[in-house]
């Protein structure tokens, strides 16, 4: 296993602590692995076998544990007088598990450490349960620099790599079978298939599968483009793709989606005020292999997917990321963490006069002095234009700014 240290060091930072750790992201983003790493890293540093209990709940060993009086039954029954360490894989396969876990904080002496495929794993009754006594740890596919690492790539040829990324995606599991298309092309559509129909449709028993299908199309092929409810709808009406999609359908269904952690949304903001927007956000999709497997391996370097990919990395580097607007302007990117705010233009190339003057326009427009960036495929020569720099996007994806 390549260890990813950042996740695995957040872990380590919250060891021991009060709060129980959870591990969120997409199906196969690499959680059930991290909780390997993290179980040899408590092996390596004396803690005794017998005082960790790792249960994953994908495998049949445990499929006699149906709901919480089962976890709370087995996880006693294993109890040891010392300190315990409790890993627990997809937990949310468990009916109302989070009274098992409110009672083992309760009742023992032991750390938890829970992982979990969509959203509602934090949105069920562990919040209100543990009254925030918990830290969530966003795990996302590959980042850019993640992939040369795992397949052991040097720095020669950096597009062709980073095509080959904008083709395959970022899920582990893919640099181990990127060399055969048929196996990529399977792995992807399974992928797909199970957060479609386990952590969708199966868990929101939803009935328009055809509808939620073709949200996610429409989703897929209009990345970084402005969407709502009131637009998916008037767009699949109009061109008799569904015989009527109801606007409340449709939002519930959008919610869904975020929840599964195949879509993101990016909110939008007012520059000066800092207010929240209720008009259109924009939504970005988990990983690029995924979003290609949905709509085909065709334009994988068109603008939108590279605005995906820096969306993705900003969240990487533990930004809150907002779409920005300024008079009548649009910024790419707000990303803001408690010491800095950073915006961020996304442009596939800006040699083109009306092209860069647009993108510089909507940065000049912003009255504040935090950092204003441009990010291009261009190999650029002139990195600053009026304090606005200007940065290769595949320099920047491997820069150390690591939060």
């Amino acid at each position: 296993m390549i260890i990813r240290e950042k996740y695995l060091n957040r872990m380590i930072a919250a060891k021991d602590t009060e709060f129980i750790k959870v591990i969120t992201g997409v199906r196969r983003s690499g959680k059930s692995t991290l909780m390997l790493m993290f179980k040899d890293y408590l092996l390596d540093n004396g803690i005794n076998e017998e005082n960790i209990i790792h249960i994953n709940f994908e495998s049949a060993i445990y499929d006699d544990i149906k709901n919480y009086k089962d976890l709370y039954k087995f996880v006693k029954e294993k109890i040891k007088k010392d300190k315990m360490y409790l890993l627990l894989d997809e937990v949310q396969n468990v009916e109302s598990w989070e009274k098992a876990i409110n009672s083992f904080k309760v009742d023992f002496n032991i750390d938890i450490y829970l992982t979990g495929s969509n959203a509602y794993l934090l949105s069920s009754e562990l919040s209100t349960l543990l009254s925030g006594r918990y830290i969530e740890i966003k795990m996302y596919p590959l980042s850019f620099k993640e992939y040369l690492v795992f397949n052991n790539y040097d720095n020669n040829n950096l597009e062709e790599k980073f095509n080959e990324y904008l083709k395959y995606g970022g899920l582990p599991a893919i640099t181990l079978i990127k060399d055969n298309d048929a196996l990529v092309l399977s792995y992807l559509n399974d992928i797909y298939n199970t957060i479609v129909k386990k952590d969708i449709i199966d868990r929101n028993n939803i009935k328009d599968t055809a509808l939620l299908e073709n949200i996610i199309k429409y989703l897929s092929n209009n990345i970084g483009s402005s969407a709502s409810a009131s637009k998916i709808s008037d767009y699949l009406n109009s061109n008799k793709i569904v015989e009527k999609s109801n606007h409340q359908t449709i939002d519930n269904y959008l919610n869904m989606l975020e929840k599964s952690f195949i879509m993101y949304k990016a909110d939008r903001t007012d520059i000066k005020s800092k207010a929240l927007l209720k008009t259109l956000g924009k939504y970005y999709i988990s990983d690029p292999g995924i979003r290609n497997i949905i709509l085909g391996f065709r334009n994988i370097n068109e603008g939108h997917l590279l605005e995906n990919i820096v969306y993705l990395e900003l969240l990487r580097r533990e930004y809150r990321v907002n779409i920005g607007k300024t008079n009548d302007y649009e910024v790419d990117f707000v990303a803001e963490n408690p010491n800095e705010i950073k915006y961020f233009q996304v442009s596939k190339s800006i040699k083109d006069d009306k092209v860069r003057n647009r993108e510089l326009r909507s940065l000049e427009n912003i009255e504040d002095n935090y950092e204003k960036i441009i990010l291009t495929m261009d190999k650029t020569i002139n990195k600053d234009y009026n304090g606005i720099k200007v940065i290769n996007i595949i320099d920047w994806l491997l820069s150390d700014e690591e939060k």
